[in-house]
Parts: C-alpha cells; sequence; structure tokens
C-alpha cells in the first residue's frame, strides 16, 4: 500500500481507498529485455515500478526506437493510456534490470473510479497534473530548441 500511495496517480487518496486499489494489484516479477507494453498497442493495464529499471521508447520509424527516459524510482508509474480514449499505448517500456512491478488491469481500476467517484475524480485530477507538467516541460524544451536554430540560422 505504501508504494501506491507514494505513486502520483494516487495522492490524496485515503487509506481505504488505497486499500481498495491494492486488492485489484498485483506484483509481478520483471525479467531483464522483457516488454512490458508496446506503442500502439491496446492499453489494458497500469504498471506502478517497485524494483529494477525500466526504459521508455518511441518508435521514430521501423528500425529505430528513441529512448525517452529510464524509470528507477519506486512509484514511477506507465500505463497510464489505459485510463484515457482511445486506450492505445503512447510508449513502449522494456525492462533494463530485472525488479518487480505492481500490475493494475484497466478493467479493475475503471470499476474502483465509478464505484467510488471521489476516488475517481482524484486519480484523473492527479493524471491530469501530470499531463499538463509533462507538457510545460515539452513547451521549454521546444523553445531552448528553437531558440538555438534560431540563433544558428541568423550567424
Amino acid at each position: 500500500m505504501q508504494l501506491l500511495s507514494s505513486c502520483y496517480l494516487f495522492k490524496g487518496l485515503s487509506e481505504s481507498q488505497l486499500l481498495c486499489l491494492s486488492t485489484v494489484a498485483k506484483e509481478i516479477q520483471i525479467q531483464k529485455d522483457q516488454w512490458l507494453m508496446n506503442e500502439g498497442q491496446m492499453a489494458e493495464a497500469l504498471f506502478v515500478l517497485k524494483e529494477g529499471a525500466v526504459e521508455l521508447l518511441t518508435t521514430v520509424n521501423d528500425d529505430f526506437e528513441l529512448p525517452i527516459a529510464i524509470l528507477r524510482n519506486p512509484g514511477e508509474c506507465i500505463g497510464t493510456s489505459s485510463l484515457v480514449p482511445p486506450y492505445e499505448y503512447s510508449l513502449s517500456a522494456r525492462c533494463v534490470k530485472n525488479g518487480v512491478i505492481v500490475i493494475i488491469q484497466q478493467a479493475d481500476l475503471k470499476h474502483l473510479m465509478q464505484k467510488d467517484h471521489e476516488l475517481g475524480c482524484t486519480i484523473m485530477e492527479n493524471l491530469a497534473q501530470h499531463l499538463l507538467g509533462r507538457l510545460k516541460e515539452t513547451r521549454l524544451e521546444l523553445k531552448i530548441h528553437f531558440k538555438t536554430l534560431f540563433k544558428s540560422a541568423h550567424h
């Protein structure tokens, strides 16, 4: 339950809500080079890292995958596409170090969110805040990139 409460998606949930969530969460071992999800696949589960490391990648073309990040911290979460239509993973994830993840199936989580609207609203607010933060970071990176391009084009 402590792991779930450390995940940004579940911040602000009560102890009883976290307990309900833990009843549908399953802990599994992951092995190096094991794929957890593939970009474009139906998003059927959410994953919370407990131990190990998971690399996030995006496909640039058929023979090139661009690494985006490596998750190493307990409580980091992937697969949030399972909460938002069209329910397709937007990235791929591969285990790069043996470890343990907690899997929450989309159907189980949606059922809990429909049963407890406060839990559902908290999770979706947390997701929205996280995605807005990521959007802000991306905009900042684009500004830096374009400023660099602009400077080099005018020299």
